[in-house]
């Protein structure tokens, strides 16, 4: 992999990777205003989580015609994001961030009117990364080649920012379909650094602790040995396993494990990479083909936080859809949105007999 690095219009880091040397030279040529960061975190006390308020948010870019799709490379006359007039993998801090590492640091130690809502500057970083330069192509439509370039990217991506002040945690997702809420249409994934654990890391890695405690016993690999030779399988090979997981919350899940034990993506060798390449697509394909329509979805990397718990932490994918039938979402209402108890309409064994038995072109 090769990777080149230029500055945008504003000061803004792009990085275009590459498999093969490729002359990187495009500038941006673009009157761009300073990015401006407002972000700031608030903790709530109740839940014991914080909460990223970044109000300037508002004013980014929405749902705009492929031909305005400022993640399609520049052509003239029409510079976007992308100076090059070509690219295969790029990355690129977003320009409408929910953190940044030169956010505003002055601020007050609590919400008005409220001590015990300590507030924190919205430090981190947030990038994007496009996975082709084509507009109408989806991942599961990369091929291996392109998608293994892409799990090197999220590996030296993941790598990097785990070195910057205050990252506790790197999340590397990608939203897929506007029904999930995405805003640009062309095929991309985001990075979030954040200075803080998500609540779902710290919930798993106590769940972790307190089984070992007990049993004296790994969590994560009592799970996977069951899974693996379980009813709910998807799919295969020597280095991974897909399966639905028996209490899966979303109408259409599915979780990635790797067979070998690691803590993150830079952790995986070389074999391992091109397996989870292999399978992701495999897996793609399958919640791509199961209706008349693709599934929209939503692929979560859950990777080891960057200082705490490393040692007992077992690298694994998410990748959920909202679909539960065509034509039907499922909505997260007033158990799962105000309690936090999901009900779901599919049974996961249902689910997996389903998606073993579509047919890939």
């Amino acid at each position: 992999m090769f990777r080149t690095r230029r500055d945008l219009a504003d000061g803004r880091e792009i990085l275009y990777f590459d498999a093969e040397p490729v002359r990187r030279d495009a500038g941006d040529g673009r009157d761009l205003p300073a990015v401006v960061t407002r972000s700031q975190l608030r903790f709530d006390p109740l839940l014991d989580e914080w909460v990223v308020v970044a109000a300037h948010r508002q004013t980014r870019t929405f749902l705009p015609p492929a031909d305005q799709c400022p993640l399609c490379p520049s052509r003239p006359g029409r510079p976007t994001e992308v100076p090059e007039a070509d690219y295969q993998v790029v990355v690129f801090e977003n320009r409408f961030p929910s953190l940044a590492t030169d956010v505003d640091r002055d601020v007050p130690p609590a919400a008005p009117g409220n001590p015990l809502a300590e507030l924190r500057p919205g430090s981190g970083r947030c990038e994007v990364v496009c996975f082709t330069s084509e507009h109408n192509r989806v991942f599961a439509e990369l091929g291996p080649d392109r998608a293994r370039l892409v799990v090197d990217v999220w590996a030296e991506r993941t790598a990097e920012l785990s070195t910057l002040e205050g990252v506790e945690q790197v999340f590397c997702f990608e939203n897929h379909g506007e029904e999930i809420g995405v805003t640009l249409s062309h095929p991309h994934g985001q990075i979030y650094a954040y200075p803080f654990l998500p609540p779902r890391v710290a919930k798993v890695l106590g769940s972790v602790r307190r089984y070992r405690g007990a049993t004296g016993r790994d969590l994560f690999a009592d799970v996977l040995e069951a899974e693996r030779s379980g009813p709910r399988v998807v799919a295969a090979n020597e280095h991974w396993t897909a399966f639905v997981p028996a209490a899966a919350r979303w109408p259409y899940e599915v979780q990635l494990f790797p067979t070998r034990r690691v803590p993150d993506l830079p952790a995986l060798d070389d074999a391992e990479r091109d397996a989870l390449a292999e399978v992701y697509l495999d897996v793609l394909g399958r919640f791509a083909h199961r209706f008349d329509t693709p599934m929209p979805y939503i692929a979560s990397w859950n990777q080891a936080p960057v200082h705490e718990g490393r040692e007992e932490w077992w690298l694994h994918l998410q990748l959920f859809s909202l679909r539960r039938a065509p034509g039907k979402l499922k909505y997260l209402a007033g158990s799962e949105s105000g309690m936090g108890a999901f009900i779901t309409d599919t049974n996961p064994e249902d689910v997996a007999d389903q998606l073993r038995a579509v047919v890939l072109p």
